[in-house]
């Protein structure tokens, strides 16, 4: 096989992010691929006391992960700080639209050497729970859990009405 078929075969094969659903029946090309249309990454910063979304995150690209050298060994970033990125799918029910999976995915990052940890099994396992509707929070720190919680309820009250007792009470309210 030639290289040009080679390359033309690894074209072929790559995975795809589709905007519409691919399995309406037609039964062609994208059938089986993932929809990430309703997901969406809120990145929480609680150095900084902040929770924002940053549609970047879905390809490693977001504001916090620009120019930074990431690893699997966290002694890569002995100095750096914790955020975390949260995916979160957003289903409708017979209420409307709710809050379904949020999973907390940590990375440490040291910005003045450019260096950070991330586990790369870690995010893509949460990002499929997420699109699955399951509730992964437990591992991220009290203080990101709050601004987490605070950005869903501000970000839509009705979503976060409709969501699930399990969100709500993983994620409870400043008191």
């Amino acid at each position: 096989m030639s290289s040009n078929d080679q390359s033309n075969n690894k074209k072929k094969n790559q995975f795809t992010i589709l905007k519409d659903d691919s399995t309406d029946g037609h039964g062609g090309y994208g059938v089986g691929s993932v929809s990430l249309e309703n997901m969406s990454p809120v990145m929480i910063d609680p150095n900084e006391g902040e929770a924002y979304i940053d549609m970047g995150a879905m390809h490693a690209r977001s504001k916090l992960e620009r120019r930074i050298k990431f690893k699997p060994d966290r002694e890569i970033a002995p100095n750096g700080k914790t955020f975390w990125i949260v995916w979160v799918t957003v289903a409708h029910n017979e209420n409307g639209p709710y809050y379904a999976g949020v999973t907390g995915c940590e990375m440490v990052i040291d910005h003045e050497t450019r260096r950070g940890y991330k586990s790369l099994p870690e995010h893509v396992n949460n990002m499929d729970k997420s699109l699955k509707g399951k509730l992964v929070v437990e591992n991220m720190d009290d203080p990101s859990k709050q601004l987490l919680g605070d950005f869903l309820r501000s970000h839509n009250a009705d979503m976060w009405a409709n969501s699930s007792d399990d969100l709500k009470a993983s994620l409870p309210a400043e008191q």
